[in-house]
């Protein structure tokens, strides 16, 4: 990361990059990591993303930032539902104050996948969307909410015993966000979902039902691939392509 940003009074780590000797107005990519999955993975959040970020800006001439939700990296704070989109809001505006990008474009893997689609359909400045591997809601964590809490501990995204203040806020965030409604508001941006067809964490009708919400959506199920889709080359090389595609999109 090389540099950081506030979240209400909590300080974000960021990773930011611009293509080298290009002047005048960019497109603008956020990237934003998933929910960690693994014991104490919270820390290790995004760590691999700087390379895609430096790729986006190199290799497509964009300005793309990447940055760890509260709780996770070096990133402060603890996860709840509700803080990661405000995290997420902030990343918007800092990207926008520090680069007065042509548009903004979202890009998202699982959990960051599905709150970008939830973050961009109330955000007018958000050109499109791309998702890898979303889920089309978090009734399961809601379902569950005590189980969960202590799988958010386990992970490491919670750092602080007396979080959160109030259990009840905590868990109703869990419902509070609706990507499967937020996909209809967001159409008729473009919206690209990937997913792989062996994904043992989030089914492929998750991303059918997105896109069915949407109406217009560019689906690709990648065959053979399984959760971790940012680190498949051929999802990659979709996701560049779109994104390469979408200065069609940009406002003049």
């Amino acid at each position: 990361m090389n540099g950081e940003f506030f979240s209400g009074d909590l300080k974000i780590s960021r990773y930011l990059a611009k293509p080298s000797g290009k002047t005048g107005v960019l497109p603008g990519m956020l990237l934003c990591h998933g929910f960690p999955v693994a014991l104490n993975d919270a820390r290790h959040s995004a760590s691999t993303f700087p390379e895609l970020i430096d790729r986006v800006a190199n290799e497509l001439g964009w300005a793309a930032m990447t940055f760890t939700f509260r709780g996770c990296g070096s990133s402060q704070g603890d996860f709840s539902m509700q803080g990661w989109v405000d995290d997420l809001r902030a990343a918007i505006d800092h990207l926008v104050a520090e680069v007065s990008p042509s548009g903004v474009w979202l890009v998202g893997t699982n959990t960051g996948a599905s709150l970008a689609l939830c973050a961009g359909a109330d955000d007018p400045r958000v050109n499109g969307c791309a998702l890898l591997g979303p889920h089309a809601d978090f009734d399961d964590w809601a379902a569950q909410p005590r189980r969960f809490l202590e799988h958010v501990r386990e992970v490491g995204a919670i750092h602080n015993p007396k979080f959160p203040e109030s259990y009840d806020e905590w868990s109703r965030e869990l419902r509070r966000f609706r990507p499967t409604d937020a996909a209809r508001r967001f159409a008729p941006r473009p919206l690209l979902l990937l997913h792989g067809d062996d994904d043992e964490s989030v089914p492929t009708a998750d991303s059918r039902v997105l896109a069915e919400a949407h109406g217009s959506a560019d689906l690709q199920i990648i065959p053979g691939a399984g959760h971790r889709l940012r680190h498949d080359p051929r999802a990659i090389a979709v996701l560049l392509g779109w994104l390469d595609r979408q200065r069609s999109n940009m406002p003049i």
